[in-house]
């Protein structure tokens, strides 16, 4: 068993609907996990796979909204995998827990009951910043968390791809000027492909971007009205504040 660090915070996410134990320090989830799991849509009764998961913010907030749902959440560090499972299991939540690389093979996804086609949907908050203009933390484990490699989006993609049925949906959250690194890897396998761009102001350049896909559709890329985390006045945006508070959804 997994030692937990003592310095753990309890938070509150959709309006104190979902309460998440986490790391005091590294990485923490926070609006990225809530808007990722807003924006996926799913269904009773279908597979739903939250890819680097933590602990367990996104797909549980999936969970919360959506009953019915079989939820796998996939981290690849132990200390998040046993904060996952505690979160799912505070919160009433049936999720599967597994420690695995994104990055392994079909193999490995096989063993960890996450054959090819077996995913309705998949959603993802990848490790995303540009190790080239981000200085990465001294710390292993949030780098991990927090830094792409060259070929993350392209490993992560490839794994949804392989996981999901055919018409399968994938959900990503990315940072905004990695719009065309997104865009070419959706290329080949998805189509249906809708992209939200998420600012901190009206006023101000795009700070994410939330990106749809389904497995195997061709129909051609529409660009949805963005978001903005606040208002002209600087307020916190009506929209957002209810999406955040769990009672609206981000509809792509």
């Amino acid at each position: 068993m997994t030692d937990l660090p003592a310095e753990t915070t309890d938070d509150a996410f959709l309006g104190g609907r979902l309460r998440l134990r986490q790391l005091r320090s590294g990485h923490r989830a926070g609006h990225d996990a809530m808007l990722l799991a807003a924006a996926t849509a799913a269904q009773p009764g279908q597979a739903v796979v939250d890819f680097g998961a933590g602990v367990g913010a996104a797909g549980l907030a999936v969970a919360r909204r959506v009953d019915g749902i079989s939820l796998r959440l996939v981290e690849i560090d132990p200390v998040l995998v046993r904060l996952a499972r505690d979160n799912a299991a505070a919160n009433g939540l049936g999720a599967e827990v597994v420690t695995l690389d994104i990055g392994a093979g079909a193999a490995a996804f096989a063993a960890a009951g996450l054959g090819p086609d077996s995913a309705d949907v998949v959603l993802m908050n990848p490790p995303f910043h540009d190790a080239a203009r981000h200085r990465g933390s001294p710390d292993g484990a949030r780098q991990i968390a927090h830094v792409a490699t060259a070929t993350t989006l392209q490993a992560w993609v490839h794994a949804a791809r392989r996981v999901l049925k055919s018409g399968g949906a994938l959900t990503l959250i990315w940072r905004a000027d990695g719009l065309a690194e997104v865009l070419a890897e959706l290329q080949r396998g998805f189509g249906s492909i809708k992209v939200l761009a998420v600012h901190s102001a009206p006023a101000e350049p795009a700070i994410r971007i939330i990106v749809a896909a389904v497995k195997g559709r061709r129909a051609p890329l529409s660009i949805v009205p963005a978001v903005a985390l606040r208002d002209a006045s600087g307020a916190p945006d009506p929209h957002i504040r209810n999406v955040l508070d769990g009672t609206a959804a981000l509809r792509l």
